[in-house]
């Protein structure tokens, strides 16, 4: 078929059925579209969790791995077959991308436990908020925790304020906000301030930029909390 021919084909089509031509195209793509995306998770689908209890899961997760008892839970086979249609999380974390900062090690979690979201400088961009918001609207997940680290080279960078090359300052640019605030006696003391006030700074805009979050929080049914990564000993502190 050349490509006039098939024009032709497509109009003569939609001239015969008018409208409802239309109609039905769009009622197809349409179920097409919906039949695509996750149904919300029910009550009687997963074991609930209270955010409460989800976070008090996630740090005697981290104290294991800490201590060096980990259960390292939820990677077996049966985990991998039980999961493999649907997923519901206990916690969304919002971390850096730093190869030492992996949360299913750092929190001893398995596959379909935590809904990672990583990014140099755990900043949140309008992806990440969407891909959040996906989690606490869609998998009833309910709670956050937003985990930065010492010694956060995009943090350091936002400090230090050298120019970057490539698309590097952009993580950097978001940082920028929280560091006038954190002066400190030395770099290193200046990084980790900043790191905890860009913990922080970035929960404040989970909460004043989505209305999904926002909403759960007033509820009682989702929790966000901030944390700090030691990479010298494996703890993870609120903050």
């Amino acid at each position: 078929m050349n490509e006039n021919h098939g024009l032709i084909d497509r109009r003569r089509f939609l001239n015969l059925t008018g409208t409802s031509g239309i109609a039905l195209v769009a009622a197809v793509t349409g179920s097409a579209f919906w039949s695509m995306q996750p149904k919300r998770a029910s009550a009687d689908q997963i074991e609930s969790l209270e955010p409460d209890a989800a976070l008090k899961r996630l740090i005697d997760g981290n104290q294991r791995f800490v201590r060096q008892k980990g259960k390292h839970p939820d990677q077996s086979k049966a985990r991998i077959k039980e999961v493999s249609r649907s997923q519901h999380p206990f916690a969304v974390l919002l971390c850096c991308a730093d190869s030492r900062v992996p949360p299913e090690i750092l929190f001893d979690e398995g596959i379909g436990d935590l809904f990672d979201i990583r990014v140099a400088g755990n900043i949140v961009t309008n992806e990440v908020l969407g891909s959040i918001e996906y989690a606490v609207d869609l998998l009833n997940t309910p709670l956050i925790m937003v985990l930065g680290h010492e010694r956060c080279g995009a943090v350091t960078a936002a400090v230090q304020g050298e120019r970057l090359p490539g698309h590097i300052g952009s993580f950097v640019k978001a940082i920028k906000p929280v560091i006038s605030k954190t002066k400190g006696e030395s770099l290193d003391d200046a990084v980790d301030k900043a790191v905890i006030a860009n913990v922080q700074y970035q929960i404040q805009k989970l909460k004043q930029n989505s209305k999904i979050i926002s909403q759960r929080l007033l509820e009682g049914k989702l929790k966000i909390v901030g944390g700090r990564y030691d990479l010298d000993t494996g703890e993870v502190g609120l903050v």
